[in-house]
């Protein structure tokens, strides 16, 4: 019997595909244990089964009554395996700390048999299963021992942290790794041998903590002397190495940058400016010595798309931005001379477009970020360096997409892989998935539902693009941005069941309507009412999670 996840309080599964075996445990009432639960959600595949081994139970979540941490401090997990955190489920009899373990690919026909998206209408077509969150399995037709897939819905992840979160960051690296691997997200070929190199020391550090857990279960932990750590960790702070500035001046960037207007029938190429960046626009002018003066340029990045172009052994650090204007999105290029400024300039373009400045909190470790992620992708200078390893434990046919298995053979992919493994060498388990989850979300796709769409007034299918704070026309031959609309400016929404269309009212009198031709325009809803109700999260707020706001705005219905 399979129950609505509206009402369910605590449900197993166990996900099978041949040998491989992920077991995830889901706290579906409890926002505590995992605070955005409503970013799990269904969708159809031939690829994976569930069975429900649960019933309804009560739930106490991650914390105690005294709102302790009850995580093991060394990894994440939860403290032990007891009656009060599973009921009668079958992980009550196991050791919940596993579900933190991912279980490595042990053969490439797994991925030779999973459906891989070869064009964007393919992507678009894999969100046609997505379930309705507010109908019970049952009344969606899903019988026992049907074929599903549990996913995070949404890519906005509330308050990740290390500490407590080791279940979860287990269950996002999963879904990365597999969106990686199947070619559902795009990448480029230094990217692509970091992603394998940080999946293969997981995999080799999973093996590791699994026999430590299996050897281990039984072991007392000190709840409290656990919770004064983290409480002595989190009162005195992480050292800083910078000093704090002016927190009453508003950062600037100031430096020659190439430019590049893109336009059909022009052989023009970039042409270098001194650009300086106040606020949220970028001013350009000839020179440094006119920089008094009137702009030869600029533009307000406010609401525009930023896509990284970087190429770490051909030294190319560009920016794509398009710039929303009236008749739809002008095209911008930046380059940038090394890594270091590419950083900055990468950072401050993408708080820009939300509308913040380098005053904002976070633009210091934007930066820090996209250093870490350019360092990963960097080839070891000494090929000495790398130590002469037996290759029978590495095979790159679970760790690379096919489309490289085809470009490469297997000797050069192992070489890449464990020179790139270099990088990441010293890095704990936690901090390698971290790390991973970090890179997928700077690829550029990253985080962009696709879905076919007949604009009105249209007369071809286009893509239509839901991300956590817009909604994106795009082409569906290219995937390049037509049009991009903020949610921040949106008034409202509204779905008419009998046609199914939906229209999106914005600012300045804004009217945007589109009927999808192959999924129900319930789940385009859900999607646009489930980023809305997220961004309303804040840290600062307390740990209830307002369940009827959420059906409010995803049920479709009042």
């Amino acid at each position: 019997m399979f129950c609505s996840c509206k009402i369910i309080s605590r449900v197993s599964f166990s996900v099978y595909s041949r040998r491989y075996v992920l077991k995830i445990f889901l706290n579906i009432k409890n926002s505590d244990s995992l605070r955005d639960v409503f970013n799990l959600y269904f969708i159809i595949t031939t690829y994976f089964s569930c069975y429900l081994l649960g019933s309804i139970y009560s739930s106490p979540g991650l914390y105690s009554k005294t709102m302790t941490p009850t995580y093991d401090a060394h990894d994440g997990s939860p403290l032990s395996p007891t009656s009060a955190w599973f009921g009668d489920s079958a992980l009550s009899e196991g050791n919940p700390g596993i579900l933190a373990v991912s279980q490595p690919i042990t053969s490439p026909e797994i991925l030779a048999k999973m459906f891989k998206p070869q064009a964007l209408l393919d992507k678009a077509k894999i969100n046609q299963g997505w379930l309705d969150s507010s109908r019970s399995l049952m009344e969606q037709d899903v019988k026992e021992n049907e074929a599903l897939l549990l996913r995070f819905k949404y890519y906005s992840f509330f308050d990740l942290n290390p500490k407590y979160d080791a279940i979860r960051i287990n269950q996002l690296y999963e879904q990365a790794k597999w969106a990686i691997l199947l070619e559902e997200i795009e990448c480029t070929e230094e990217e692509m041998m970091m992603f394998a190199a940080l999946q293969y020391h997981i995999n080799k550090l999973s093996i590791m903590t699994s026999e430590n857990h299996l050897n281990n279960s039984d072991k007392e932990v000190d709840e409290v002397d656990a919770a004064l750590s983290d409480l002595e960790i989190t009162l005195e702070g992480g050292k800083t190495s910078t000093i704090l500035g002016d927190i009453t001046s508003i950062p600037e960037l100031a430096d020659y940058i190439k430019v590049f207007k893109p336009k059909k029938l022009t052989l023009k190429g970039y042409k270098q400016y001194w650009c300086t960046f106040k606020d949220t626009s970028i001013s350009c002018y000839k020179s440094k010595e006119e920089s008094s003066g009137t702009p030869a340029h600029q533009m307000n990045l406010r609401g525009c798309e930023v896509t990284p172009d970087v190429n770490i052994s051909g030294q190319k650090f560009n920016i794509k931005l398009l710039i929303p204007v009236a008749e739809g999105m002008n095209e911008i290029w930046l380059r940038c001379d090394n890594e270091k400024q590419y950083a900055h300039w990468m950072a401050a373009c993408r708080l820009a477009s939300k509308g913040k400045t380098m005053a904002d909190s976070s633009y210091n470790l934007e930066v820090q970020n996209i250093l870490s992620f350019l360092k990963m992708q960097h080839l070891n200078p000494d090929p000495q360096l790398i130590p002469e390893q037996i290759t029978t434990d590495i095979n790159p046919e679970c760790l690379v997409s096919p489309r490289y298995l085809k470009k490469y053979k297997n000797k050069q992919i192992t070489a890449r892989i464990l020179e790139a493994h270099q990088n990441v060498a010293q890095m704990s388990l936690i901090e390698a998935k971290m790390r991973f989850i970090q890179a997928w979300q700077s690829l550029p796709e990253f985080g962009i539902t696709h879905f076919i769409a007949r604009f009105q007034g249209g007369k071809k299918e286009e893509l239509i693009g839901i991300a956590y704070n817009r909604l994106i026309r795009m082409d569906a031959s290219t995937g390049d941005a037509i049009k991009t609309w903020r949610f921040s400016n949106m008034k409202q929404w509204n779905v008419n069941w009998e046609i199914k269309m939906v229209t999106v009212e914005f600012a300045d009198e804004v009217r945007l309507s589109f009927i999808c031709t192959e999924v129900d325009c319930k789940v385009v809803h859900e999607f646009i009412g489930g980023y809305i109700f997220l961004s309303t999260r804040a840290k600062d707020q307390n740990e209830s999670l307002d369940e009827e706001m959420f059906y409010k705005l995803t049920s479709g219905w009042v």
